[in-house]
């Protein structure tokens, strides 16, 4: 056989790998989103149309599925992220990150939920909220830098603050704990970012 036909048929074994993966990606999110939180590996091979042994033989645990479905999800993330205009006015830049905050957990929620309910046991997805937690934090420190500079020691604190109060957790306590619709949670993430800011910048300048 020619060198040729040999990289071919690796070629091929690769892509049909690589399209079966993704199916079982796809399916896990898919289950998730329609509100099966705790999917079996036999309801995702179902779904994906695989058999239970090829969704083994390509993520070996839940573990690997945990982190493949969290490349997925922050690669949606990205798709739908518009970075906000730092030159703009501070309430500008805080409605528009608010908004963009909203809209973004709002496309995670499911998986968010999902997540909380087994991370306490998994690994993967305690790694895979920090990567989130990453970028909010780098987001906001470029985002608000000039406030943040401004609050002198509490920079920290202040940044802290800021990112706690504009991930899942706290936006799951708006709409699942008090009820809220996302306009009205959306509005309170306004309100906290902004009373943050100021109270921080004119402790700093005090």
């Amino acid at each position: 056989m020619s060198r040729t036909g040999t990289e071919g048929r690796v070629d091929g074994r690769t892509a049909r790998a690589e399209r079966t993966r993704a199916a079982i990606v796809d399916a896990h999110l898919a289950l998730i989103t329609e509100g099966d939180l705790r999917p079996t590996g036999e309801r995702i091979a179902e779904r994906a149309g695989v058999s239970l042994r090829a969704l083994w033989t390509n993520f070996t645990d839940m573990e690997t599925l945990f982190e493949a479905s969290g490349v997925r999800v922050l690669a949606r993330q990205d798709a739908a992220y518009r970075p906000v205009d730092p030159s703009l006015p501070l309430h500008r830049r805080v409605e528009e990150y608010c908004r963009q905050r909203a809209e973004l957990l709002q496309l995670i929620a499911p998986m968010a939920r999902a997540a909380a309910m087994r991370e306490p046991v998994s690994a993967q997805l305690r790694r895979n909220r920090l990567k989130h937690i990453e970028r909010v934090r780098d987001e906001v420190s470029a985002l608000f830098a000039p406030e943040l500079e401004m609050a002198g020691p509490g920079r920290d604190q202040l940044l802290a603050a800021l990112t706690a109060s504009t991930m899942w957790p706290a936006w799951s306590m708006l709409l699942d704990g008090l009820d809220l619709d996302v306009d009205a949670a959306r509005g309170v993430m306004v309100r906290t970012v902004t009373a943050l800011l100021l109270t921080a910048m004119a402790s700093g300048m005090a």
